[in-house]
């Protein structure tokens, strides 16, 4: 688990530094400004290898390289349980970075804002001691077609038999890998009134002999995954993927007679993504304990993107500062700048958009915005124009609500100086 890293000259900023928390790492600020960056960088920092050098199908994950070429490039890492600081460099003739040691156990899990995801796992991506020529890959990392279809190596071996078969066989089975796929749909469900879980096996096309999984809906009818929804298709990979990265280590494991590792580290880009705001509200939470569902003891740290103040909501029952963190990005004088915020609680979401997480004026239309400034300004000078005053109380009738808060001043003082009947 990743304890503190460090960027010098690489990136949108000169310099970066993260202190991590050990549980939940929550990740802010405007497109653009690196967020997506930082997860790319976690993740190099534990498995030493771009997602896109791995898997040349991916369009994401890309190596980063030093934002002045004219200074050397600079990464450092520590890990929970090391004092010292790990370092690398850019090596500009090479056009590389210089490897970072490994750690010895645990399991990386990185999932994409486009649908990729990628898995380091010890077990299974050491390097072998014996041979010098061992072609074991780095890491796995599948492209959002592969996750569905399976991961194949050039010379025709299957590293990994994707979502489709993998379900088909596990619910045919019946067995331990089925069990927990049931037990992660249910907890990434979102809510308890709408749980995930398999239907029956079905067949879509007479040209794909395939038996295509389903999704029972809340209406009651099984959908093949692959006709349901963006947002539901994203949940089921990632359910997928989570249970097969677990299923493969402990088989792993058990070849090599080791017991399963409990260190996990798990990334995810945009975790709102495609998801209503109902489930934008609970998806925090549920991933913080959904590896519970595979091992009960297993220790998870989470870092997670957003741009959803229902995210930073959502978390605000359980954050404690003492094994979370919450990082912003912004953009000062043309300088990207990444700061450690101290997590105050806004106690509700539009709150939120108005907090240093958003930088945003206020919660409403920019037209309602405009026209409140101005009624703003009205408000505070000494002697108002009825005219402009009733030509604004007309506009802000067709952008405000009823309930708005502002129409308590506003009304007050328009009927006490008459412009307002």
């Amino acid at each position: 688990m990743l304890k503190q890293l460090k960027l010098t000259n690489v990136g949108p900023a000169q310099a970066m530094e993260l202190e991590l928390g050990q549980r939940l790492n929550l990740i802010t600020g405007d497109n653009g400004l690196g967020k997506s960056f930082l997860l790319d960088i976690a993740w190099w920092m534990i498995t030493s290898a771009w997602p896109a050098e791995v898997n040349p199908a991916m369009v994401t994950g890309k190596k980063a390289l030093p934002r002045n070429t004219f200074e050397r490039g600079h990464l450092e890492r520590s890990l929970v349980g090391e004092e010292a600081l790990q370092s690398s460099t850019f090596v500009s003739n090479e056009q590389t970075w210089l490897p970072l040691q490994k750690p010895k156990q645990g399991l990386a899990f990185y999932a994409m804002a486009d649908g990729s995801f990628a898995v380091w796992d010890a077990a299974r991506n050491r390097s072998s001691r014996l041979s010098s020529s061992s072609t074991r890959p780095p890491a796995y990392v599948f492209s959002p077609k592969q996750i569905w279809d399976g991961l194949q190596r050039d010379d025709g071996t299957w590293l990994c038999n994707g979502l489709i078969r993998d379900w088909a066989s596990w619910q045919k089975e019946k067995g331990i890998a089925f069990t927990n796929l049931c037990a992660v749909l249910k907890a990434l469900s979102p809510s308890a009134e709408e749980q995930f879980k398999p239907g029956e096996l079905t067949r879509i096309s007479l040209d794909d002999a395939r038996d295509m999984p389903t999704i029972t809906m809340p209406y009651g009818t099984d959908v093949p995954v692959l006709h349901a929804s963006s947002g539901i298709r994203r949940i089921l990979s990632l359910a997928y993927f989570l249970v097969w990265c677990w299923d493969e280590h402990l088989k792993a494991k058990k070849l090599i007679g080791e017991t399963p590792d409990k260190n996990i580290l798990f990334l995810i880009d945009e975790v709102e993504s495609h998801l209503h705001p109902r489930w934008q509200r609970s998806v925090i939470p549920s991933l913080l304990k959904v590896m519970n569902n595979l091992d009960q003891q297993a220790s998870v740290q989470l870092l997670a993107v957003t741009h959803s103040p229902l995210v930073m909501a959502s978390v605000e029952p359980t954050f404690n500062s003492d094994t979370d963190a919450w990082f912003d990005l912004d953009l000062e004088q043309s300088d990207v700048v990444l700061r450690q915020r101290p997590f105050i609680r806004q106690g509700d979401v539009s709150s939120w958009l108005t907090s240093q997480a958003f930088d945003l004026t206020s919660a409403r239309s920019l037209e309602a915005e405009q026209v409140l400034e101005q009624a703003a300004r009205v408000l505070s000078e000494e002697v108002i124009d009825a005219e402009l005053a009733q030509s604004l109380d007309k506009k802000l009738r067709n952008l405000l609500g009823d309930k708005d808060s502002f129409w308590i001043r506003w009304r007050y003082v328009g009927e006490k100086q008459g412009w307002l009947s």
